[in-house]
């Protein structure tokens, strides 16, 4: 005989896990949201998730934990596709900023159902916001001589004597012609820059990626005074992410100079995958120097600048001319 409250409120949810008990002759774990929520942080932490995913997960359980504590649940096991629902409709966010928040509820409730500590993950039934991807903007030549000649006007030398002029140009080249994103950037290793090529990663099969750099791009990097001896940009000192908000704050004062409109350090990437595109390069080559984890990633960005598929377009459309 097993007499413990079940904390669910619909009677044919009570009543379902009271067969299935009966049926395997046990209880279930009686999880509560915080307890489950630690168990989660302990696993995230051991499969080395990055503090920027952390802090993401911190904000969620927090307003989880709030949302919970108002409707009176305790334990995960509660929780209903209902609940779930009105959680959601609680969410300030932007569509963009909800969804990925929606994949990050469902990766919880998920490993709730592996722990056993679930029936079914009921953030699997609501649906996620419609999103709106807004189309890729890669800098024009025009913008980037803009940019380039902006960072000659850069003030001179900053709080630490060093030349701001060669550092923020040695990054702007350095972005526009590595597709690297701005983390990567940031706490680029020195070691990583060999006879003009900049190692970027290694693939799942142990096959290393590399791209060449311009002349004018590894000059740049080799004649600017570096952080320290390991890296270019980053000193080592504190979080990469604050030191991220620096150059991104740099960024936003050359964009200023030069007077690009709608610039950010993202766009170089695109920049660099469009210019590949427009030249030819077959799109799963294009995926693997962006270090996509599928090209499908790849074609959702960037499938309009596909250049032998703009090209296939365009005689489908000539067949139709008359004679």
């Amino acid at each position: 005989m097993i007499r413990k409250s079940l904390d669910i409120r619909s009677w044919e949810a009570g009543q379902t896990l009271v067969r299935r008990w009966e049926a395997e002759g046990v209880g279930a774990e009686m999880v509560t949201i915080p307890g489950a929520i630690e168990k989660f942080n302990e696993d995230a932490r051991a499969r080395k998730l990055t503090d920027a995913t952390l802090a993401k997960y911190r904000v969620l359980f927090a307003q989880l934990d709030e949302f919970a504590e108002k409707k009176g649940i305790t334990v995960v096991r509660s929780l209903t596709v209902p609940d779930v629902r009105e959680f959601r409709a609680s969410w300030n966010d932007g569509a963009i900023s909800a969804y990925k928040k929606l994949e990050r509820l469902r990766a919880f409730f998920r490993f709730c159902v592996d722990s056993k500590w679930m029936d079914d993950n009921p953030a699997k039934a609501v649906k996620p916001p419609k999103v709106t991807t807004l189309p890729t903007l890669p800098y024009t030549e025009h913008e980037m001589r803009r940019m380039l000649k902006a960072c000659d006007e850069y003030p001179r030398a900053n709080s630490l004597g060093q030349d701001n002029r060669s550092r923020i140009k040695a990054f702007v080249l350095l972005l526009r012609y590595s597709g690297l994103r701005l983390q990567d950037a940031v706490t680029l290793e020195r070691n990583r820059l060999n006879n003009g090529k900049l190692f970027l990663y290694t693939q799942k099969t142990g096959t290393p990626v590399y791209v060449p750099l311009p002349p004018q791009a590894v000059q740049a990097l080799t004649s600017m005074r570096p952080a320290n001896e390991e890296r270019f940009f980053w000193s080592g000192v504190g979080k990469p992410r604050s030191c991220m908000s620096v150059w991104d704050r740099s960024l936003r004062r050359v964009f200023e100079i030069a007077g690009v409109a709608g610039g950010h350090a993202h766009r170089f990437r695109d920049t660099f995958a469009v210019a590949l595109l427009e030249k030819g390069v077959p799109i799963d080559v294009v995926s693997v120097l962006l270090g996509h984890s599928s090209i499908r990633i790849t074609e959702r960005h960037y499938a309009p600048w596909v250049r032998s598929r703009q090209d296939a377009l365009e005689r489908a459309v000539a067949l139709t001319f008359p004679a």
